[in-house]
Formats: C-alpha cells, structure tokens, sequence
C-alpha cells in the first residue's frame, strides 16, 4: 500500500498520480479525513487511559464517600476506554481498508492516460523484409507440428493448447536459456507454487482491479498464480532482510482467466489461460530501486538480442500500470502477420507497495525496520514462440532457429513435418 506517512507530508503528489491514473483524487482527502479522526480516538484513548490509571491509585487510598465517587468514576473511565479503543480499531480498519484500495503512486516521468498514451523510448533490430506471403504462428505451428490448438480446445476448451514435438523442445529451449542467464547475472534459480494463499494474493496487489483474472478454488481458499512474481513476492513475507539486493529468477507455469478480452487473439497462443514464464524478482533498498529497473529492463533486452528479434521498448501509462507498479517497461517484438508490435516482457517498479502489505523491511542505517523496494521482470515466456516462428520463417514454412538457442535444440532450422 502506499506510505501513509508520505501521503501526509505530500498529500498533492498522491492527487497528481491518482489523476495521471484516471482515478479519483477525492480519495486523497478522504484518507486524510479517516487518518486525522483515527489519531485523534488514539489521543483521546490514551488520555483516558492514562486517566484510568491514574484513578486507580486514587481509589486504592481513597476512603467512604469518596472511594464509592471514585469507583464510580472508574467504572464511567472503564466504559470510555473500551469505547475508544474500539472506535480508533474501526477507523483503522476503514482507513487500513481505503489504503489497499489506492494504487501505488506512479514515478516522476510516467506518461499520464490510458492503454493508448504510451511512449516509445527506443526500438531495436530491423524489421523482416520477406518475398513471400508470411504465415502467421499457429500455420508455422501446425506445419512443423508444434502446436495443436484444436485437441486443447477438446480437452480443455477455448484459449488452451498443446506444444508438441519442436514446440515444446522451443518452449524449453527459451525458458533454459533465460535461466542460464539469469544465473549468470547472479539470480537464485526458483521453482515456486502455482497456488497461493489469499494474503499472498491480495499482498502483492492481484486482488483489486486484476480479481476478474484470477482463477480462484473456493473448496480450499488458494488462486491459482498469472505470474511466479507472487510466490516470489511472498517469500520473504514478514521477514526483515539482510545483505540486499535479494535477486530470483521463478520459472512457473501461469494461469489467467483473461475475463474481458471475449474475441480478442482468439487465434492461437498469444493470449491463453495457461503458459510458462520465468520470472526475474528483486528486493532492493528503495534507493537503489530506480536502478535495478534500468538493470531488470537490460536483462530483458539481452534476452531479446539472443532470440534476434526486433522490438520496441515502452514507457508505459499511468492508467495501464496495474495497482501495484510505480512505473513499468514493456519490450514489444514485431509480428509480422500481425503488421504491429505486441508485448513479450514488462518489468515493473513497485517501489514499497507490496513490502508494506507482505510485511517485508530491511534495516536502514539506523537499524531501524523500513519496508524494502520489490520489482519485477520477465525474461521469457511460451508467447515469445510466436515471435520467433514469425520472424525467423522461410519461404518453405520452415523456421531458421536463433544461434543462442541451437545448443538446446539440437538442430539450425525447424522442418515442416506436414
């Protein structure tokens, strides 16, 4: 959640994302409403308290009439304190309550508005240039009987899928290469859970706005995970950390309901209820936060290069952020068929957001207990297969495979098998 104590000192800067998000900046007042009420049943709580106390060591001197006054005075003291207090737990929980429900405030130079108010920072790589037709994904994937989105819509309905021979040795290829690399760079390699708690779920911000998303099991109360960035999120919940930056790198399988994109990608795997990702997480100092994501958005380029794609980097907008991140990087590769850049990676700063509701600090130079900076990247996921199908085909239907990936695969080029 957002720093209440920062909202204080600067209550407009919170007004100013909140409008830049195409949210109600009214709730800047609310919350300052709710906080002053909350501190002032916690003084008055306290006076009476301490005015509690102070009339017990009267009664016990005190004799007759006066006692019996003092003892009934004690007794209209009891009954104020226990009113108190619970009038200071309401108004916390309201303001606990209204806290959560207000994303993170966005960094200085995010693009303000919607899905659309983007800004391109850099692209890279040239775009192919083909004398033939080109076939889009799911034709090269039928060809080289890589993917079979017929049998996973009988098995398991619309938006599923099965990789299959050079389809999953590719999905494996990518997500082994990005491990190594993510190794390389000093990343702890993880395999997390698929199924969190809720407090998990809720902690790093998947509940709000993203709850349509999320495929939940009511029989046992856990979700099933859209990125390993919640596992990974949770790890270190209600820990304090020593020897920062903390880098992992999730290898998971996802799972997303993609409620509310009814006719949108319907044709093959760019947009499905189920694929793989590995996922880069870091814990750093807030003030090193800034930096990592520069170096998170390296990492992902580097990938990017080894796959030879051609993309384009985005500063993505405030509205488009989700509630947890401050500011995010998108890296979006050419799809030829498709005329248009569509997203691979996104690497998200989220500032303390998620360590204020996970409970997750570090000690500052004073040893004193702050909540730690978390951010996120991905370094390959099964949608990347649409990209590298597309832009590294031959005329022939066949598919040139990237050098970085040849060792893996065992072979230069994917061959039609029909």
């Amino acid at each position: 959640m957002i720093d209440l104590r920062a909202l204080r000192d600067d209550p407009e800067r919170v007004r100013v994302s909140q409008r830049a998000r195409g949210e109600d900046a009214a709730v800047v007042d609310s919350l300052l409403g709710l906080d002053e009420r909350r501190r002032a049943a916690l003084t008055r709580f306290e006076q009476l308290r301490a005015e509690q106390k102070s009339s017990g060591r009267l009664v016990s001197r005190a004799q007759g009439e006066e006692k019996q006054e003092l003892l009934a005075r004690a007794k209209e003291l009891a009954q104020a304190v226990k009113e108190a207090d619970a009038e200071a737990d309401v108004l916390g929980a309201e303001l606990d309550a209204l806290l959560r429900s207000v994303p993170n405030v966005i960094e200085e130079g995010a693009p303000a508005g919607g899905e659309d108010d983007y800004v391109v920072l850099e692209t890279v790589g040239e775009i192919p240039s083909f004398d033939f037709t080109p076939r889009d994904h799911l034709e090269l994937g039928e060809l080289l009987g890589a993917i079979d989105m017929e049998r996973g819509a009988k098995v398991s309905g619309s938006r599923f899928y099965f990789l299959t021979g050079v389809g999953m040795l590719l999905q494996l290829a990518l997500l082994n290469l990005a491990m190594e690399q993510a190794v390389a760079a000093g990343f702890v390699p993880m395999y997390v859970p698929v199924l969190v708690k809720p407090e998990t779920m809720e902690g790093t911000g998947f509940l709000g706005n993203h709850a349509p998303e999320v495929y939940h099991l009511p029989a046992d109360d856990l979700y099933l995970v859209g990125t390993a960035e919640v596992g990974l999120a949770g790890y270190h919940m209600n820990e304090i950390l020593t020897d920062l930056p903390k880098r992992y790198a999730g290898w998971s399988s996802c799972f997303r309901r993609e409620a509310g994109s009814y006719g949108k990608d319907t044709r093959g795997i760019i947009r499905v209820h189920q694929f793989d990702k590995l996922e880069m997480f870091s814990y750093v100092d807030p003030a090193d936060a800034h930096a990592e994501h520069l170096r998170l958005l390296e990492w992902e380029k580097e990938m990017l290069a080894k796959v030879e794609l051609p993309y384009r980097i985005i500063d993505t907008a405030a509205g488009d952020l989700g509630s947890s991140a401050a500011r995010k990087f998108d890296c979006e590769a050419w799809i030829p068929t498709q005329g248009t850049y569509r997203e691979l990676t996104s690497t998200s700063n989220c500032t303390t957001f998620q360590s204020r509701r996970l409970s997750i600090r570090h000690r500052d130079a004073e040893g004193k207990p702050q909540p730690v900076a978390t951010l996120n990247g991905t370094l390959a996921t099964t949608r990347w297969i649409v990209a590298i199908l597309e832009n590294h085909q031959q005329a022939d239907g066949s598919v040139r495979v990237p050098e970085a990936l040849r060792k893996y695969l065992g072979r230069e080029v994917l061959e039609p098998v029909r």
